[in-house]
């Protein structure tokens, strides 16, 4: 597809796991929420790419690096890396930015994160159908 800058197509959420999320004891949140995540990402993508949601074909790889528990506050991240005539190859990375500090008696504490835990990246393929393509190259 030519000269095409993929640095264009990024996108960034950002949001709180809430109790409900939390599915295992300890408050412990089922890794497809941050499936559900990069999903939400590479519709973004997508959009932004083509103007269109298009469809989420598969995942090719995905690793859960560490737990995520009600309460933490999740960056999702995810970028297109190579663009086929209806395909696009994506990447996804999510992060712990914030967690509850564990206070006794003050529930409502958390503590911002020195550095983000990466907990979960994954890389997959995502289609739109050439028709409904609004961005030609």
């Amino acid at each position: 597809m030519g000269d095409i800058n993929l640095d264009r197509f990024t996108s960034l959420i950002r949001l709180r796991i809430a109790a409900h999320d939390a599915h295992y004891a300890g408050n412990l949140v089922d890794g497809a929420k941050m499936l559900q995540l990069f999903g939400d990402v590479a519709t973004e993508l997508l959009i932004r790419c083509d103007g269109d949601e298009g469809l989420f074909v598969a995942y090719d790889n995905v690793q859960f690096l560490a737990p995520v528990n009600a309460g933490d506050y999740i960056e999702a991240t995810g970028r297109i890396v190579s663009l086929g005539r209806t395909s696009r190859k994506m990447e996804f990375e999510a992060r712990k930015v914030i967690v509850p500090a564990g206070i006794e008696g003050q529930v409502s504490a958390a503590d911002v994160l020195p550095e983000p835990i990466v907990v979960c990246k994954a890389s997959g393929t995502c289609v739109v159908p050439a028709n409904c393509q609004r961005f030609k190259r």
